[in-house]
Protein backbone atom coordinates (compact mmCIF):
# COMPACT_ATOMS: atom_id res chain seq x y z
CA UNK A 1 0.00 0.00 0.00
CA UNK A 2 1.32 3.65 -0.70
CA UNK A 3 0.45 6.89 0.41
CA UNK A 4 1.16 10.25 -0.70
CA UNK A 5 2.85 12.94 0.87
CA UNK A 6 1.57 16.92 0.08
CA UNK A 7 3.18 19.79 0.99
CA UNK A 8 0.44 22.60 0.41
CA UNK A 9 0.37 26.40 1.35
CA UNK A 10 -2.01 27.26 4.17
CA UNK A 11 -4.73 29.38 2.52
CA UNK A 12 -8.28 28.75 1.61
CA UNK A 13 -9.22 26.33 -1.42
CA UNK A 14 -5.72 23.92 -1.53
CA UNK A 15 -7.33 20.89 -0.33
CA UNK A 16 -10.00 21.23 -2.26
CA UNK A 17 -7.58 21.66 -5.36
CA UNK A 18 -5.84 18.01 -4.29
CA UNK A 19 -9.36 16.58 -3.99
CA UNK A 20 -10.92 17.71 -7.09
CA UNK A 21 -7.71 16.67 -8.81
CA UNK A 22 -8.44 12.83 -7.66
CA UNK A 23 -11.90 13.14 -8.49
CA UNK A 24 -11.65 13.95 -11.96
CA UNK A 25 -9.65 10.72 -12.08
CA UNK A 26 -12.08 8.36 -10.12
CA UNK A 27 -9.71 8.32 -6.97
CA UNK A 28 -11.34 7.17 -3.48
CA UNK A 29 -9.67 8.54 -0.67
CA UNK A 30 -9.52 5.75 1.59
CA UNK A 31 -7.48 7.79 4.90
CA UNK A 32 -6.48 11.77 4.91
CA UNK A 33 -4.58 13.40 7.35
CA UNK A 34 -3.60 16.98 7.10
CA UNK A 35 -1.50 19.26 10.08
CA UNK A 36 -1.22 22.96 9.40
CA UNK A 37 2.83 23.66 10.59
CA UNK A 38 3.59 27.63 10.42
CA UNK A 39 2.10 28.95 7.20
CA UNK A 40 2.11 25.75 5.41
CA UNK A 41 -0.02 22.28 5.38
CA UNK A 42 0.94 18.84 5.33
CA UNK A 43 -1.52 16.12 3.98
CA UNK A 44 -0.85 12.61 3.59
CA UNK A 45 -3.89 10.64 1.53
CA UNK A 46 -4.09 7.12 1.04
CA UNK A 47 -5.83 6.55 -2.20
CA UNK A 48 -7.80 3.15 -2.80
CA UNK A 49 -5.65 3.26 -6.70
CA UNK A 50 -2.00 4.81 -6.31
CA UNK A 51 -1.92 4.35 -10.48
CA UNK A 52 -4.83 7.43 -11.14
CA UNK A 53 -3.74 9.10 -8.12
CA UNK A 54 -0.10 9.83 -8.94
CA UNK A 55 -1.37 10.73 -12.61
CA UNK A 56 -3.99 12.82 -11.11
CA UNK A 57 -1.53 15.25 -9.36
CA UNK A 58 1.21 15.10 -12.26
CA UNK A 59 -1.57 16.38 -14.15
CA UNK A 60 -2.74 19.30 -11.86
CA UNK A 61 0.84 19.84 -11.28
CA UNK A 62 0.97 18.88 -7.69
CA UNK A 63 4.07 17.84 -6.13
CA UNK A 64 4.32 15.07 -3.82
CA UNK A 65 6.02 12.08 -1.97
CA UNK A 66 5.21 8.30 -2.32
CA UNK A 67 5.85 6.32 0.45
CA UNK A 68 5.26 3.05 1.47
CA UNK A 69 2.44 2.05 4.27
CA UNK A 70 2.89 -0.31 7.07
CA UNK A 71 -0.84 -1.39 8.02
CA UNK A 72 -0.86 -2.66 11.49
CA UNK A 73 -3.94 -3.30 13.80
CA UNK A 74 -4.02 -3.03 17.52
CA UNK A 75 -6.90 -3.02 20.01
CA UNK A 76 -8.81 0.15 21.16
CA UNK A 77 -7.48 0.64 24.02
CA UNK A 78 -5.11 3.04 25.88
CA UNK A 79 -0.81 2.31 25.79
CA UNK A 80 -1.38 0.26 21.86
CA UNK A 81 0.19 3.07 20.28
CA UNK A 82 3.02 3.69 22.95
CA UNK A 83 3.83 -0.16 22.53
CA UNK A 84 4.53 0.04 18.29
CA UNK A 85 6.40 3.18 19.02
CA UNK A 86 8.53 1.71 21.38
CA UNK A 87 9.19 -0.88 18.94
CA UNK A 88 9.65 1.53 16.23
CA UNK A 89 12.14 3.49 18.75
CA UNK A 90 14.03 0.24 19.40
CA UNK A 91 14.23 -0.54 15.79
CA UNK A 92 15.97 2.98 15.62
CA UNK A 93 12.91 3.96 12.90
CA UNK A 94 11.88 7.09 12.56
CA UNK A 95 8.00 7.84 11.88
CA UNK A 96 6.95 10.43 8.97
CA UNK A 97 3.61 9.67 9.33
CA UNK A 98 0.59 7.87 11.05
CA UNK A 99 -2.95 7.58 10.62
CA UNK A 100 -5.74 5.55 11.11
CA UNK A 101 -7.26 4.05 8.23
CA UNK A 102 -10.31 2.19 9.90
CA UNK A 103 -12.36 1.12 12.87
CA UNK A 104 -13.84 -2.54 13.14
CA UNK A 105 -15.58 -3.92 16.23
CA UNK A 106 -12.37 -3.07 19.25
CA UNK A 107 -9.56 -2.70 16.28
CA UNK A 108 -7.93 0.10 14.95
CA UNK A 109 -6.37 -0.45 11.77
CA UNK A 110 -3.00 2.46 11.25
CA UNK A 111 -1.22 3.73 8.49
CA UNK A 112 2.44 4.02 9.18
CA UNK A 113 4.99 5.79 7.53
CA UNK A 114 8.59 4.96 8.61
CA UNK A 115 11.96 6.07 7.34
CA UNK A 116 12.50 2.45 6.88
CA UNK A 117 9.35 0.55 6.09
CA UNK A 118 11.03 -3.21 5.14
CA UNK A 119 12.23 -2.80 8.79
CA UNK A 120 9.04 -1.15 10.44
CA UNK A 121 7.49 -4.41 8.87
CA UNK A 122 9.25 -7.05 9.67
CA UNK A 123 9.44 -5.47 13.77
CA UNK A 124 5.65 -5.14 13.78
CA UNK A 125 4.42 -8.30 12.60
Amino acid sequence: MRDLEIHLTHRPGELARVAEALGRYGVNIKSLAALEIDQHAIVRILPDDIEPARTALEQANVRFVEGEVVTVLLENRAGEVARIAAKLAEGKLNLRGLYVTGLVDNLVELAIIADDPKKAKRLLT
